[in-house]
Formats: C-alpha cells, structure tokens, sequence
C-alpha cells in the first residue's frame, strides 16, 4: 500500500485513463476487479448511456471506480456530476477544464477527486482548488494532448517536488519497466490507456488490437498542430488523411468534426482504419500480446518488484 492505493481503497498503484466514448463496462469493471482503477469516460455521450454503462460496471465489480468528466468537451457536465453523486461512484477524474468550481460539491458527498494536469501551474493550482491526487500526463499519451509537449519523464519529477498531494504518471507507461521508473521518480502511480486496449476484456475491434501489437516505436503520430488541437493517434489511412487536410489548411471546426468522437468509434470499434482514427500513446511499441487484465497487472506489479529487488542488491527469486 502506499497514499496512493490507500485514497482511492486499491490494492495497486495503477488507474485506468478515460477512454471517451468508446469507454465500457467490461474493461472498466476487470481492471477494478484486478486490484487496480477501473475508470469510465463520460466522452461526449449522453447522460443515458452513461448511467448505463455505470449499472453494468456495479454489477460487474462491488470495487472502486472512477467516472472520469472531461469538463469543457462533454454536452452534460451537470447530468454527469450528479451521476457520480446518485449511484455513489467513489472516485471522479476531471480533465480538459478548470475542476476548482466542482471539488467542494464532490467532497460534501465523500468523492475524491483526481485532476488531470499538464504543467507544474496546472498541478499547483489543482491542489490549491482541493483536489486529493493529481495525474501528470505527458506528450508520450494518446489521444488529446497538451500544446505544451512536455514529456512524462521531464513533468513527473518536477511536479512532485511542487505539490504534497500524491502524483500519478500518465503517457508512456505500459510495463512493469515504466511502472518502476514513475515510481523511482516520485510518482505515487501511474494510469494507463493503450495498453488496456490489448487485453483480452477489452471489447474493441480486433484491427485496433492488431495495429497495437504489430506498432513500432514510430508509430504513433500528432494531428491537429494546425488548429490547436493536439492529438496523438496510431498510424493508419485515417490519420494520414487529417495530416494532408491539414497541409491543405483544413479550418478548426471542420478537422473538430473530422476527429469528433464519432470518428473515434468508427475505427476503435468498427475496425474501419480507412474511415475513422485510432488513440494510440508512443507505448505501443511495447505492447507484444494480449493477455487477461489480471495477468497484466500482476505482470507489472511483479517486474516492477523485481527491478527495485535487483537495484537495491537483493537477490530475485525465480
């Protein structure tokens, strides 16, 4: 256990990342049912599909979870906040907005409260606001990104050394390897997003599995630099098709609507590469199978244990 594990009622140091719209109860509830932070993303989906998938994760798992609101991009901020509170979801994430106006209602109610920051400001004044843990993601995660482009490696160490409230690192984190080294630079966890997406609960289409599996280190690319509305996303027709709309000067609204979350279904869920886009962190390079979410946390859990047995000269048992 450490202060970490110990605020949010888990046995592991590891948080799942909010997925949008192509979040799920399966994935959510194994990932909670290993011992880790199930999460679910409110994306842009209605307040209907959402309380649902909500029903079916507490059916799933009797253990914590988070509902993760992205506070300036989702259509039903309010419904949402209520949601949390209505069906006693322990844990809410909040991301892309200011999370100061909405920490003290969710504390009156027992919630804890994680923020999702780029930069040591946004740290900073998350913890004045009140919140109890804060998730550092760096430019290595998938999906909508910070204009800031700082690396997880970088941001880590210097928040950590900013504010008391536990820190938890995000982007390019998919082994036991990245778990240890987050942890060795002062990160109380990490949270993971791609390499959730290979595992065996993940209801995602297998052409999304198998671009994971066969990626390399550069396989991931950044769309939206144009517009200001940075992305990271794996390589496939798709993206290359918003790459040359951008060489074309493709205005904000249009590339928003290109890479609207329906988009993210199309090729998360349908498998249609050509059609729609795939999230995807510079992680996916590392990710070479697709086991159960309870072997890959225990697989992380495990290697982590034996690098820091091993850095501090005691001896691993086989």
């Amino acid at each position: 256990m450490n202060n970490l594990t110990d605020v949010l009622h888990i046995h592991y140091p590891i948080i799942q990342g909010g997925m949008g719209n192509i979040s799920n109860a399966p994935l959510t509830a194994a990932i909670s049912e290993a011992g880790a932070l199930g999460t679910i993303g409110a994306g842009t989906m209605g307040v209907e599909e959402v309380e649902g998938m909500i029903i079916e994760t507490k059916k799933r798992t009797g253990k914590p979870f988070a509902l993760n609101i992205p506070i300036s991009i989702t259509p039903h901020l309010k419904e949402m906040i209520r949601l949390v509170v209505t069906h006693g979801i322990p844990v809410v994430s909040l991301s892309a907005g200011n999370p100061a106006p909405f920490i003290p209602y969710f504390h009156e109610h027992n919630v804890k409260v994680i923020c999702v920051v780029a930069s040591k400001r946004q740290g900073k004044k998350a913890e004045e606001a009140g919140a109890d843990i804060i998730v550092a993601e760096g430019y290595e995660a998938a999906g909508i990104n910070s204009s800031l482009e700082t690396t997880t490696l970088a941001l880590i160490p210097q928040l950590v050394d900013t504010v008391k409230i536990p820190v938890v690192a995000a982007g390019g984190i998919g082994d036991g390897r990245g778990l240890a080294s987050m942890l060795a630079l002062g990160a109380s966890g990490v949270q993971m997003g791609t390499r959730f997406i290979a595992t065996k609960e993940a209801p995602f289409h297998e052409n999304y599995k198998a671009a994971l599996i066969d990626a390399q280190d550069d396989s991931t690319v950044i769309v939206g630099r144009s517009v200001g509305r940075v992305r990271r996303v794996m390589k496939t027709p798709y993206a290359d098709h918003l790459l040359q709309q951008e060489q074309k000067g493709v205005p904000l609204k249009e590339f928003s609507r290109m890479t609207s979350e329906d988009y993210h279904r199309v090729g998360a869920l349908e498998g249609k590469l050509d059609q729609g886009f795939i999230n995807g962190g510079q992680v996916s390079g590392l990710v070479s199978d697709v086991p159960t979410v309870k072997e890959l946390v225990e697989r992380m859990m495990n290697d982590a244990h034996i690098i820091f047995t091993k850095l501090s000269g005691g001896n691993v048992k086989s």
